[in-house]
């Protein structure tokens, strides 16, 4: 099904209170209650196939692009930016002007409940990131990161790599 900017894959369900606009939402994919889930004419926001987008959550890829991956799951409460400062005060922005860095979340990855990534995040494929964590940087494949700011906790074993990939 295809509309002005919005794609929606095979067999996606989005729920009736949840609001979308310029997308390209993969096959298969959920979206659960009251999520805003927006890019730009500029910036289409992808997210792949089989995707699970948890209720209340918001993915802002406005004013740059956000892709999210295949078989993503994102719990609820979760927030996704790529721009981020004082949008109403011109004064602070000359201080601190808006981030526009684009997001990219790698496959595979689970992103826990209540937990914010902030511009210029990349997740490698298979990265768990841990319950109410604020990702400020990027990490690589098969990292399990969490905190305020999120910092690595560990890597996958090579065991548990192998069993992803069984």
């Amino acid at each position: 099904m295809k509309f002005s900017n919005i794609i929606l894959g095979k067999d996606v369900e989005i729920d009736p209170s949840s609001n979308f606009n310029n997308v390209d939402i993969g096959d298969n994919t959920r979206i659960a209650k009251r999520c805003s889930i927006f890019g730009s004419p500029e910036f289409i926001l992808e997210i792949g196939k089989e995707c699970y987008v948890g209720m209340n959550t918001t993915i802002d890829g406005y004013l740059e692009k956000v892709t999210i991956g295949a078989n993503v799951s994102i719990a609820q409460n979760v927030h996704i930016m790529s721009a981020s400062g004082p949008n109403a005060s011109k004064a602070f922005q000359r201080i601190f002007p808006i981030e526009r860095i684009p997001v990219i979340i790698g496959n595979d990855c689970w992103i826990g409940a209540s937990s914010v990534i902030m511009p210029g995040v990349e997740l490698g494929k298979f990265c768990i990131v841990g319950v109410n964590s604020f990702v400020t940087k990027s990490f690589p494949d098969y990292s399990i990161i969490g905190g305020s700011p999120a910092k690595l906790i560990r890597a996958l074993t090579d065991k548990e790599i192998g069993k992803l990939h069984e």
